[in-house]
């Protein structure tokens, strides 16, 4: 599973939307089109793309918090807590993280399990302090006991920085790490999926970009992600693996505004059943059910 904070299926705008203003090799050659509000539906060799409901019946703009509560346990975390929140999660969702992660789901039924994101120093740092607002994700894996990756599994390439590259680390965090190609990334990641019976990888700075932030590394990141996305879906091995691309709510596909959208959530399966996971994945509630269904 790759999820990526802050995608969503937009207008064909050449102005904003910046899968048609600057292209995005994913979209053009594996689908041969880039999908829009009017083409929402793609399917070709067996891979499909679709939209997810991130709105859940709940009025406002989706937020990161419900989204991904929603995403990762199943539920329909807007209507639950009473409206859209983020981007941490909402304080009442915690026991239902507790109980309901998807992380807990496979382990509970004895399987293996990844989060291949690594954190560096600064994050552990900051759990040492005693502060506690962490994504869903994280707090998933430490409600859950799942260990979280540091800088020595980046080293034995068993865990990949949240940008994909590890230049970012380098640069911001002063680390000094080998910077790796997207391409390289995706089979690192393809490698230690063929190992698990879960494995996630989560990518954030989408969501950034959306926002107006970091301007200036918009085309490294958008183009490294853009590689990295379409190396998994070339080279994944469709017999052995299902792959669910899958986010929390509209943002990039819209530049004309700084903040999320009402767009549907993209969503892409291919691989092992990715036909009757793209049939059965209506809203972002279904898609950790779905999953669980298809591929156990």
């Amino acid at each position: 599973m790759i999820f990526i904070d802050g995608i969503g299926i937009g207008k064909k705008d050449y102005d904003f939307n910046p899968f048609f203003k600057y292209g995005f090799e994913t979209f053009e050659k594996i689908f041969g089109v880039i999908p829009h509000l009017e083409n929402q539906y793609l399917n070709k060799n067996e891979v499909y793309l679709f939209p997810a409901d991130a709105r859940l019946g709940v009025e406002g703009l989706p937020q990161s918090g419900t989204g991904q509560v929603s995403i990762f346990c199943g539920i329909n975390a807007p209507k639950f807590v009473g409206k859209h929140f983020g981007p941490f999660p909402y304080s009442t969702t915690i026991p239902i993280i507790e109980k309901e992660n998807i992380f807990k789901a496979y382990k509970d039924s004895d399987k293996k399990v990844s989060f291949v994101n690594a954190f560096p120093k600064v994050f552990f740092d900051y759990l040492k302090s005693g502060k506690t607002r962490l994504s869903v994700t994280s707090l998933s894996c430490r409600l859950t006991g799942i260990k979280l990756n540091t800088i020595k599994e980046i080293r034995r390439k068993t865990a990949l920085t949240a940008e994909i590259t590890n230049e970012r680390w380098n640069r911001k965090l002063n680390y000094q790490l080998k910077i790796i190609s997207p391409e390289i990334a995706a089979r690192r990641l393809l490698k230690v999926a063929a190992k698990n019976d879960f494995t996630l990888f989560e990518f954030f700075l989408t969501d950034h970009l959306g926002h107006g932030r970091i301007a200036d590394e918009f085309d490294n990141i958008y183009n490294n992600l853009d590689k990295f996305l379409f190396s998994i879906l070339t080279e994944l091995n469709s017999d052995e693996l299902t792959l669910v691309i899958c986010s929390d709510h509209g943002n990039i596909e819209d530049l004309s505004v700084k903040t999320h959208t009402l767009n549907p959530a993209l969503t892409i399966t291919a691989g092992k059943n990715a036909k009757q996971l793209a049939e059965s994945i209506k809203d972002l509630s279904d898609i950790k059910p779905s999953i669980i269904k298809y591929s156990t």
